[in-house]
């Protein structure tokens, strides 16, 4: 008499949200061999684009019911939007980097091919990793006042479409001859302190702008902020700088005054924009907190 045979063991299934934003530099592409390698792994993918009128993180909270996980289709900006519904809904993240700088995937190494990161979601590596609060609105890699927040008001969506990073260069030159310093309060480790800077920037991941790096060391999950100022006499030693400032080593300098914190808040004379992962969103007064392990995010396996 034969063995009755054991029934074959099925993949259990996950059922993700994919919410793409078709305003991301990429938000057009096809994206269905990265949605073949997630339905090959066992995970069942509900489709929404993101709406011209419906706020992302909206959208995610009427959609995500039953879900294990969500897929972000976009770039920082896309991800900024979406993280108050992810943190309020402590659902994993999955990312497909479609933006045009795409600096927390960067951060967190997850590659810029949609395909190849569909296949990190596939893996199903999940790591915590802290986010940054300025005001209230959460951010992934850095909150700058000054000339970055400029920059981000300046950089329209069809340049970042037509040019790519490039953009962010062709912008930052025509404003870097009419900048100018500013001055500031720092309230920070149970001290204040007074300067005049062009721009200050807190960072909570490693990088930001299109290739800048806020500190070479720092990482999405490391516990705390990295405060830097970039307090220049001239425009042109911006310029000098722009080595450091690819490479996150700014701090070294005399004109900038670089420290790690928990919690800071910046005080100016009249209300200044505060950008975060690339958008306005507040002004100063800014208080500035880390938020440790706020959210769960697919990343790539260590080799």
């Amino acid at each position: 008499m034969r063995p009755t045979p054991l029934p074959k063991k099925t993949k259990a299934t996950k059922r993700a949200l994919l919410v793409v934003n078709p305003k991301a530099r990429r938000g057009g592409e096809t994206i269905a061999p990265a949605l073949d390698v997630l339905k090959a792994s066992g995970i069942e993918v509900v489709d929404m684009t993101a709406g011209k009128d419906q706020p992302i993180d909206e959208l995610i909270r009427k959609q995500a019911t039953g879900c294990d996980l969500v897929i972000v289709g976009g770039g920082d900006g896309t991800l900024n939007a979406a993280a108050p519904a992810l943190v309020d809904l402590k659902l994993p993240l999955g990312v497909l980097p479609l933006g045009t700088a795409n600096d927390f995937a960067r951060t967190v190494g997850i590659p810029p091919d949609p395909v190849k990161a569909a296949e990190v979601i596939a893996q199903g590596l999940l790591t915590p990793i802290d986010l940054g609060e300025v005001n209230g609105h959460l951010f992934f890699n850095v909150a700058s006042i000054g000339f970055s927040a400029e920059l981000a008001a300046d950089l329209s969506d069809k340049a970042k479409k037509r040019w790519g990073k490039l953009g962010y260069g062709i912008v930052a030159a025509r404003l870097l001859a009419r900048s100018r310093l500013f001055s500031a309060h720092l309230d920070h480790d149970g001290t204040t302190e007074k300067i005049r800077t062009l721009q200050i920037s807190v960072g909570n991941g490693k990088h930001y702008g299109g290739g800048m790096t806020v500190e070479e060391t720092a990482t999405a999950d490391d516990g705390r902020l990295d405060f830097y100022s970039l307090e220049v006499d001239h425009w042109w030693r911006l310029l000098a700088l722009l080595p450091s400032l690819r490479r996150g080593t700014q701090g070294r300098w005399d004109d900038v005054r670089a420290f790690q914190t928990t919690e800071v808040t910046v005080r100016t004379s009249r209300p200044r924009p505060v950008n975060t992962d690339g958008e306005l969103c507040t002004t100063t007064p800014a208080h500035f907190r880390i938020r440790p392990k706020a959210l769960s995010v697919f990343v790539p396996k260590r080799k």
